[in-house]
């Protein structure tokens, strides 16, 4: 459980890395955009070959990796729109962390995307006994570019350094926490069971990446955020057959 939880906290520690970048520096809007592409090329990688196809090799014809997979994306969608409502997503991310009634709202949103990764890691340290790269890889690479966006907006609010700093610490706490239960609760889980939190976290990630990262990354960076997508899809593709190599 020690060992989940200290990897699902170095995968989200990218949320930290990201608030110092921010607070001491200025990142252009196409660079985060071209940051985000890649994250997002990565995470398709990871719902494709680490979730995905993991679940259904599980419990393949059993209708639970399809199960989960719709209740996980249908799950992120309902409660992305709550979180919009509360002013935490839509248009002028950034900008709108700069209202502390908004921090709340935004802190919920980048939870409600860091849960399901890192439970899904914690998962994967019970099932092969250490973390999987291209998913650590993936979960990293997706967090950097939401608290550069955000720490941007929070400074430009008058935050202090500190105080972003002390924010992402935590928030990527409560991921690392979530890791470690994701190995504790499932332990004695049936390959079904496993099978569905696989496939749920999956349908989650792609709701997210479709209606959120995708979007975004355009808006920053342009057509260049698809060629970004793709050399992050390809990066962690190579990760994946290095890894299963190594393994197999």
């Amino acid at each position: 459980m020690a060992s989940a939880f200290l990897w699902g906290l170095l995968a989200a520690s990218s949320l930290i890395v990201g608030g110092l970048i921010a607070s001491w520096m200025t990142v252009g809007k196409r660079t985060l955009g071209l940051i985000m592409g890649f994250g997002a090329g990565v995470l398709f990688s990871a719902v494709a070959y680490e979730l995905v196809y993991e679940a259904l090799h599980l419990a393949k014809m059993s209708g639970f990796p399809a199960f989960g997979f719709f209740a996980g994306a249908l799950t992120f969608f309902f409660a992305d729109m709550l979180i919009a409502r509360m002013g935490g997503r839509g248009e002028g991310g950034a900008a709108s962390a700069a209202q502390s009634s908004l921090v709340v709202p935004l802190v919920l949103g980048i939870i409600l995307d860091g849960i399901p990764e890192s439970v899904v890691i914690g998962l994967g340290v019970l099932q092969g006994g250490t973390v999987s790269v291209a998913m650590l890889v993936a979960v990293f690479m997706s967090n950097l570019p939401e608290a550069v966006a955000s720490t941007a907006g929070m400074r430009a609010g008058g935050w202090s350094r500190v105080r972003v700093f002390l924010l992402w610490s935590g928030i990527a706490l409560v991921c690392g926490v979530a890791s470690g239960a994701g190995y504790a609760l499932l332990g004695d889980a049936s390959d079904a069971v496993l099978a569905f939190v696989q496939a749920f976290a999956g349908g989650a990630m792609l709701m997210m990446l479709a209606n959120t990262m995708i979007p975004e990354a355009y808006e920053r960076a342009g057509k260049l955020a698809g060629v970004a997508t793709v050399i992050g899809f390809a990066v962690a593709v190579v990760v994946v057959v290095l890894e299963h190599t190594g393994t197999g």
